[in-house]
């Protein structure tokens, strides 16, 4: 088993709670030039916030380039954007990605970074936190082999904090299915006593109240999820709101933002300009901040 990745801040950086960038659904071309893209948006948000912290870092929720996760595509259209911050950014691999065979582009392009044996599921340590990120494109024996991993992982890395992010999420009120096999994850996270799941995959921004695997409120010992598929790619309607959801939004791009502290988190999502919205009708606005100590 693969031991836990370090994760520390440049020599010299001030020791403070680290601070984490997040959100999936990324950078698709199709339509503009990457200047111009969604991506770049977000990616502003992102640099300002790095260039004022020396040891921020970047967890990207998978579909990294659209449509298929080609090489050409990480080149073309996610490098000019999110790949600006490469170094600091720890993957998570999405279904786009799966487009090219064995994700071949993704793992290609983040090499290291993206975990060991092209697998797509690896952990860090992060100040006093415990990072794992995990692969919800696996099936079969792979997926029973991630989740072994995970237990043993979680066994070998016990942390007061603890934050897990993948793709496809267990809860949404999104269009798409919930990915029920991560449900063996989740509970394997909240026997741990994990804090945090990040998921992206639906193209809109929900944040849930802690839950276990099953959808019941646990405040006392769930998991908070956050849905952040805002990075850039079009945004996509939302159903009717699922038990639990704290707050939803698909009408702005952005990223959400994370300070982990030695025993909780804070959590703001940063909207990005939409230089290209209407602007007789904008958007409303939409924030959602909050804190919440770690079980």
């Amino acid at each position: 088993m693969l031991a836990s990745l370090p994760c520390a801040p440049p020599a010299g950086a001030a020791e403070a709670p680290p601070t984490v960038y997040a959100a999936g659904d990324i950078a698709d071309c199709r339509h503009s030039r990457p200047a111009y893209s969604g991506a770049a948006r977000t990616a502003a948000v992102i640099e300002a916030g790095l260039a004022r912290d020396g040891g921020a870092v970047v967890l990207s929720l998978g579909d990294h380039s659209y449509p298929e996760g080609g090489a050409a595509e990480f080149q073309n259209c996610y490098q000019p954007t999110w790949g600006r911050f490469k170094d600091r950014t720890w993957p998570a691999p999405g279904n786009h990605e799966y487009a090219t065979p064995g994700a071949g582009g993704y793992f290609d392009y983040f090499g290291a970074r993206a975990g060991p044996g092209r697998r797509g599921y690896y952990s860090v340590d992060l100040g006093a936190w415990h990072i794992v990120s995990l692969n919800s494109d696996l099936h079969g024996a792979a997926d029973a082999a991630q989740l072994l991993w995970l237990k043993d992982d979680l066994a070998r890395h016990r942390r007061r904090c603890t934050l897990a992010y993948w793709h496809a999420p267990l809860y949404s009120s999104g269009g798409h299915a919930a990915s029920t096999h991560m449900r063996a994850a989740w509970q394997t996270l909240y026997a741990a006593g994990a804090d945090v799941v990040l998921s992206g995959h639906d193209h809109d921004y929900e944040r849930f109240a802690p839950q276990d695997a099953d959808g019941r409120l646990d405040a006392a010992h769930g998991l908070r999820q956050f849905v952040a598929g805002t990075g850039g790619a079009f945004l996509t309607p939302m159903r009717f709101a699922r038990p639990n959801s704290e707050a939803r939004d698909n009408s702005h791009h952005g990223v959400l933002r994370l300070v982990l502290k030695d025993e909780g988190y804070t959590w703001d999502f940063l909207a990005a300009d939409d230089g290209g919205a209407v602007p007789d009708t904008p958007p409303p606005e939409f924030h959602d901040s909050g804190a919440a100590g770690c079980h």
